[in-house]
């Protein structure tokens, strides 16, 4: 039987009749086969690779962005977004990395003779507010601002100058006056603003901060982005109140120490068009914070002592501000990086 259906088919296929269906199906076995090999050994365009969404989405923000936008934080990422990062020579590359500086007077960040505040979640007594006398203060002792912005690393410094003279091309000299007062006007009224928020709730006591406070315009946003904080601050201890090292020879006014979430914090406001995730994307702003720490302390003004942080990022779209915790741990580390810095300006002067 399988011997009979084999001959059948034999015979089929070489019947006259279909000599030339065979030849078309071999003609095109013959031409896929061609064709596929042809497209396996084409050359791979160099551009295929290309994340294009990547540099699409970055000319985008770039051509979009009102001039404000353009920071020496952001220019910096561009570069690394456009050519990626900076790549050593082979000499430098070889060397083992220098060990990190190290203060040369370790200075406690905590005060032996002060106790820690009790955690009580609202605090009867009016916050500290010591006023920064400008004749007496400023001059004799530099402030944390000041330090910091002197020993600037040189890649900060890079970024910095290529930022404002990007931003006195397009604005003038003139203009970027305008526009530095204006953001530090802005940053005036939400601290201002801020502040009236926590004492009106503070004595409230109401559980809705800001019902009853008066939002001046153009932060109506920068307000909004940090509501949801407001929320879980209590115990308002201090408020814009300086704060002096005396044994280290430095000064600064810190924002607010208050109970966040039940633990006893410096904090510290922000505000930023540009989205901050993470800590590190403030910059300097934790190294302020722990000397603003070690500041309080040290000053006797001050019956109380502190050891955490919180940097907080309001944007002023509105959207949900990020908060930056920073844990004893977190602090202490910083602060060493301080004295580092507080060493540099010591030297420099």
């Amino acid at each position: 039987m399988h011997f009979y259906r084999l001959s059948r088919y034999v015979a089929l296929v070489w019947e006259p009749t279909n000599c030339s269906v065979i030849t078309a199906l071999l003609s095109c076995c013959t031409r896929t086969f061609s064709t596929t090999r042809t497209f396996s050994v084409r050359k791979k365009s160099p551009y295929s690779s290309v994340d294009s969404d990547r540099y699409s989405s970055l000319v985008k923000s770039v051509s979009s962005h009102r001039v404000s936008a353009q920071t020496p934080e952001n220019l910096e990422e561009q570069d690394v977004q456009l050519y990626g990062p900076v790549v050593k020579s082979s000499t430098t590359a070889n060397r083992p990395p220098s060990p990190a500086k190290l203060p040369k007077t370790i200075h406690p960040l905590l005060n032996q003779e002060k106790s820690f505040a009790p955690g009580e979640s609202y605090y009867e007594g009016a916050p500290d507010r010591i006023i920064l006398q400008r004749g007496q203060d400023r001059g004799a002792v530099p402030s944390v601002t000041r330090i910091l912005q002197q020993t600037m690393s040189p890649e900060q410094q890079f970024f910095l100058e290529r930022w404002r003279k990007k931003m006195i091309a397009q604005l003038g000299e003139e203009g970027f006056k305008e526009y530095s007062q204006n953001l530090f006007r802005q940053g005036k009224l939400f601290h201002t603003a801020v502040e009236n928020v926590l004492l009106t709730t503070q004595e409230a006591d109401t559980t809705d901060p800001g019902q009853e406070a008066e939002v001046p315009a153009g932060i109506e946003g920068c307000l909004n982005s940090i509501r949801h904080v407001l929320d879980d601050i209590r115990g308002v201890r201090a408020i814009e109140s300086r704060v002096l090292h005396d044994k280290l020879g430095y000064l600064g006014i810190v924002d607010c120490v208050a109970l966040y979430k039940g633990v006893l914090c410096v904090i510290d406001w922000k505000t930023s068009e540009r989205s901050k995730p993470f800590l590190s994307n403030t910059y300097d702003n934790p190294l302020q914070v722990a000397a603003y720490v070690g500041a309080l302390n040290s000053d006797v003004n001050y019956n109380y002592q502190v050891e955490n942080g919180l940097i907080v990022v309001a944007y002023k779209d509105g959207s949900p501000a990020h908060c930056h915790r920073m844990s004893s741990e977190l602090v202490l580390q910083y602060w060493e990086r301080w004295l580092v810095r507080l060493d540099e300006y010591t030297e420099k002067k």
